[in-house]
């Protein structure tokens, strides 16, 4: 369920097996040390290798539950997942971060948890800066996806498409939200991207590839996307639980993270 707009980033897309899956950014602000943290291992030269096995030892202490595989990034936005292999994935920061975030961080991921209790772990998680610990590293020209010929008349259209719904499904009550075309996004069709910080809604991101499948099911997925909107303008958690499934079956969606396209298509994940 992250911007580049105010230089943080947030995405909730769907877990594996725990609940929303979490993208986020924020804007950066030195921590005091915490006791309890990693900082008395290695100071702030450590390199990645040794980050990331000294954050698994630590998670593994505290009672991490066992998965497939385990990898650190430091892609801001992204910062804890579960890939679909089981492989959990997490921001290199966190290895830096006090024990009473990294239990939050087992309680997030723990099979059984509940729901009152993984929100209360997410706050938790989310509050820790892990980008002044490990900073992004700087993307080549060639990484930095450049706008196409054709976006801006796209661009259009979603936001006139965005301005239909929200009388038509929300009393006009949604603010306007900027859209982007990813051409990353190969497996999911659309995301939201909230601000950690102030749990505001930033960005609509809608994979290039689902352009090919036509505008009706385009429209589909900005609706399901502004149901997300809805949540997160509505300060109620931003997940695919009883709250956004009520919604959606009010305005006409498949009450689901995934959805079949067109007639008999491949089910794909609407985060």
């Amino acid at each position: 369920m992250w911007c580049a707009s105010t230089g943080t980033r947030c995405r909730w897309s769907t877990g594996a097996g725990i609940g929303p899956r979490m993208h986020f950014g924020r804007r950066i602000v030195t921590p005091l040390l915490e006791r309890g943290s990693a900082m008395g291992l290695w100071g702030q030269a450590a390199t990645p290798e040794t980050a990331e096995a000294v954050l698994r030892r630590r998670l593994d202490a505290l009672g991490m539950p066992p998965f497939r595989g385990f990898a650190t990034h430091t892609n801001r936005t992204v910062l804890l997942s579960i890939t679909a292999r089981g492989v959990l994935r997490m921001h290199r920061g966190y290895a830096w971060a006090p024990d009473r975030v990294l239990s939050a961080i087992v309680k997030y991921v723990r099979p059984g948890t509940r729901r009152a209790t993984r929100r209360s772990a997410e706050r938790e998680f989310l509050t820790f800066p892990v980008e002044v610990h490990a900073p992004p590293v700087r993307q080549s020209r060639r990484g930095v996806e450049r706008p196409r010929a054709g976006d801006e008349a796209i661009h259009v259209r979603l936001a006139e498409m965005h301005r239909r719904l929200n009388m038509q499904h929300f009393g006009g009550a949604m603010p306007a939200i900027r859209f982007r075309l990813s051409s990353r996004m190969r497996t999911r069709l659309g995301e939201l991207a909230v601000d950690a910080r102030s749990g505001k809604p930033l960005e609509i991101a809608l994979g290039r590839t689902h352009l090919k499948h036509g505008w009706a099911e385009v429209e589909q997925t900005v609706l399901h996307e502004m149901v997300h909107q809805w949540q997160a303008e509505s300060a109620l958690p931003v997940d695919h639980g009883a709250v956004f499934r009520r919604k959606a079956r009010a305005v006409g969606i498949e009450p689901s993270a995934r959805r079949h396209l067109g007639h008999g298509g491949p089910r794909r994940t609407v985060d």
